[in-house]
């Protein structure tokens, strides 16, 4: 059983009862003080004979050098789901961008989003967000990057591979397991 949950009450059961967690947006350097507690809490509970709960979590993986500004792909989706997803004091990924500390920001993205401004609201998704949660870089970069999320308790990396042939998605997938196998 896996489950893609975010509240804390919901990642605290699915800690407790599910095989897998598939957080969605999952920054590494803030999942800590966004989830550490419900996770805990859930783990406290855990049956022992289930297996160890699996952690999925990732994005665009692009290894090379200049490819730092494909990170900016990822700016409508976020504009979506933090500016257009629910109504406006329900929207869960709003909330969870909120406590990654972009408050101001979550609030302009929303309000732009929500009223029609779609471009503007992408324009906002801050860079800090987008190089935080990035695979995309050098291979330094990526290799410092899968270093954080599995130091935040990602055991399975998801990955979608940038490129517009499948050799070229191909070729990112070797070269993303060469660094898993460094890290």
């Amino acid at each position: 059983i896996a489950l893609a949950t975010l509240g804390a009450k919901s990642v605290e059961m699915t800690a407790e009862k599910a095989e897998a967690w598939l957080p969605a947006f999952f920054n590494p350097q803030h999942a800590e003080k966004v989830w550490g507690n419900a996770l805990r809490k859930g783990l406290k509970k855990r049956d022992p004979e289930l297996p160890a709960l699996e952690v999925f979590a990732g994005g665009a993986v692009g290894i090379g050098e200049g490819l730092e500004a494909h990170r900016d792909l990822a700016r409508p989706a976020t504009a979506l789901y933090v500016g257009g997803m629910g109504a406006k004091d329900k929207n869960f990924y709003n909330q969870i961008f909120r406590q990654y500390g972009y408050e101001e920001e979550a609030e302009t993205i929303q309000e732009l989003y929500l009223s029609g401004r779609k471009s503007e609201a992408e324009a906002q998704v801050p860079q800090r967000y987008l190089d935080e949660t990035s695979l995309i870089g050098p291979e330094g970069y990526v290799r410092d990057q899968i270093q954080a999320y599995r130091e935040a308790g990602v055991t399975c990396l998801s990955a979608s591979f940038m490129g517009t042939t499948t050799a070229e998605r191909v070729r990112q997938c070797d070269e993303l397991r060469n660094l898993l196998e460094k890290v």
